[in-house]
């Protein structure tokens, strides 16, 4: 009966023990058990049942040491799970003022303050319109008299200008020299007073010609210039029938010099595409020929302020 008592009792403290008391006490064979109806042990006497008393549960100390407090556990963890989520915080906490700001304050405090200071330098109103009156009509009035108008510089100009008569010949034209020709006198600076395009009549070339009858060429002159059409124009300038005949150049086109119309494009004196006035009064005179009133256009050219200077 005792040794069913002590065999039940074995099993009970068995049971409470951890896994690893029970691997324990299964397999060291040297373990002394208890007799809970004696307190004693089999070799162990009272100093073991002392020692067993005083010492913990083994499997409570087990799980205190183990595991610890499952609530400190979880505290420590949602910290820490909350540090890991907010990784920036600390960071943004610590950041110095924006550097951006400091030169936009510097440009606004330079701005206030030049604005105060040109506010009081500058003079008031009345300081200014403080003149009298009757000074400045004298002054105004004595600066326009001393200043030419324009219309007085205009018709000074138009004093000192001549017109000339230019014709490009039958040959000129057919060889399509007319714009050429035009733009060598455009871009001397000279205007462009009268043009067209005509065929005359003998009677008409011959008043043209009057002074060379008589001499041996002055019938196949004619005919030349009756082949074909002929353009015929005023140009207006400063000293434009002597710069004219120097831009035609000579009448014999091997005589001509490079750069001149006739040293350019012609060869032959009987083919020498142009003609132009050689005085003030044939080109006068050639003009009334060759123009009735009302076609030569009189007008101020948008390039003269930039061609003549101004006196």
């Amino acid at each position: 009966m005792k040794e069913i008592v002590i065999l039940n009792h074995l099993l009970l403290n068995y049971k409470r023990l951890p896994p690893s008391s029970n691997h324990q006490v299964m397999a060291s064979p040297h373990h002394e058990w208890q007799n809970p109806a004696s307190g004693t042990s089999r070799h162990g006497g009272e100093h073991d049942r002392k020692s067993l008393r005083a010492s913990p549960s083994p499997r409570v100390a087990s799980a205190s040491v183990s595991t610890g407090s499952p609530r400190g556990r979880n505290t420590n963890a949602g910290r820490g799970h909350m540090h890991q989520r907010n990784p920036l915080r600390r960071a943004v906490e610590f950041l110095s003022p924006p550097i951006f700001a400091l030169p936009i304050f510097a440009f606004a405090l330079a701005a206030i303050t030049i604005y105060f200071l040109s506010s009081r330098l500058d003079p008031t109103p009345n300081s200014v319109h403080s003149t009298s009156p009757d000074l400045l009509s004298v002054e105004t009035s004595t600066i326009i008299s001393q200043v030419p108008s324009n219309a007085k510089l205009t018709r000074k100009m138009a004093s000192s200008a001549e017109q000339t008569f230019i014709a490009i010949k039958p040959d000129g034209v057919q060889r399509g020299l007319v714009g050429p020709i035009i733009s060598r006198f455009e871009n001397r600076g000279y205007k462009l007073a009268a043009i067209k395009l005509v065929t005359p009549p003998k009677e008409h070339l011959e008043a043209h010609y009057a002074d060379l009858k008589g001499k041996p060429f002055f019938d196949g002159l004619i005919q030349y210039m009756l082949s074909g059409p002929i353009c015929a124009m005023v140009w207006e300038g400063r000293d434009a029938v002597k710069t004219g005949r120097a831009i035609l150049g000579a009448t014999n086109p091997l005589a001509s010099a490079p750069g001149t119309i006739r040293g350019d494009f012609a060869i032959d004196v009987g083919r020498n595409v142009c003609h132009g006035s050689d005085s003030v009064e044939n080109a006068k005179k050639e003009i009334a020929l060759w123009f009735k009133e009302g076609d030569v256009v009189s007008y101020k050219q948008s390039q003269f302020d930039w061609v003549y200077e101004k006196a």
